[in-house]
């Protein structure tokens, strides 16, 4: 199994998983150039993978059909997919060639937000989970609540360690500056953000990044570490009640948030 992140726009990632044969799951392609210019080097779409609507994740699907028309599409129960074939729910196992999936439910970002977690025969896991989990960061809350932004956030920390975490986009050096007020004492974070600059001076991602690392410095992984809490309160003048509010003041602080 080959794992590839195919830049795209200008912090997009396309991600693809093939096997030796060509054969490759194209997740959330918000432009159908780079997954081409992949085939040309002799990748094989065999399904295409999306996890929620918006434009950067799906706009390369239309042109990815009209290449290739029988490839099939999964995507979340939304009508603005227009371009699935195969609608997914929560707790759905997919067996798609030689790959197994299973769907969750992570609402938050969008309303109908999925992710997908490929186990493969070794163990090792794959977790594709587009705008809801970035690598040191979360996505905005467009139509979901703090409470569903925190619950599927709590459920994604929930799988393995070594899970090796997939998002949609290259933004952690900017999560890390904002982590990094909010947590200036935590030294896996500097560890990572050290890491992270030097991934990127090299000209390469900054991901995947394991789940265990995520853990140990993503503050919107961490609404129950007392330093968290303690930045939140510092914020809000009281303690936060709990941590669906202490994730909630996180997100409207990183919002405005300016290195």
């Amino acid at each position: 199994m080959h794992l590839q992140a195919l830049p795209a726009f200008d912090d997009n990632y396309i991600w693809t998983v093939s096997a030796d044969d060509g054969g490759a799951l194209i997740v959330d392609p918000g432009q159908a150039s780079p997954v081409f210019t992949a085939a040309e080097q002799g990748l094989r779409p065999v399904a295409v993978l999306l996890t929620h609507h918006h434009e950067d994740h799906i706009g390369g699907t239309p042109a990815l059909l009209q290449r290739w028309p029988d490839l099939p599409v999964y995507a979340p129960v939304d009508d603005r997919i227009s371009t699935a074939t195969e609608r997914v729910r929560d707790g759905d196992r997919l067996q798609i060639g030689p790959w197994s999936l299973d769907v969750l439910a992570v609402p938050g970002h969008t309303r109908s937000h999925v992710a997908f977690h490929l186990v493969d025969a070794s163990g090792e896991g794959l977790l594709f989970c587009g705008d809801t989990l970035f690598s040191l960061g979360c996505g905005r809350l467009f139509e979901g609540t703090p409470a569903q932004m925190h619950g599927s956030l709590s459920r994604l920390a929930a799988l393995p360690d070594r899970t090796a975490v997939c998002c949609g986009h290259e933004y952690t050096l900017s999560n890390a500056a904002f982590a990094c007020v909010v947590e200036p004492d935590n030294q896996a974070l500097r560890q990572r953000v050290e890491e992270v600059r030097t991934l990127r001076g090299a000209g390469r991602p900054s991901l995947p990044v394991t789940l265990a690392e995520e853990r140990a410095g993503n503050p919107f992984l961490r609404t129950d570490c007392p330093a968290v809490i303690a930045a939140v309160h510092a914020r809000l003048g009281r303690p936060p009640r709990d941590a669906v509010e202490t994730l909630a003041e996180l997100r409207r602080w990183k919002d405005g948030f300016r290195a």
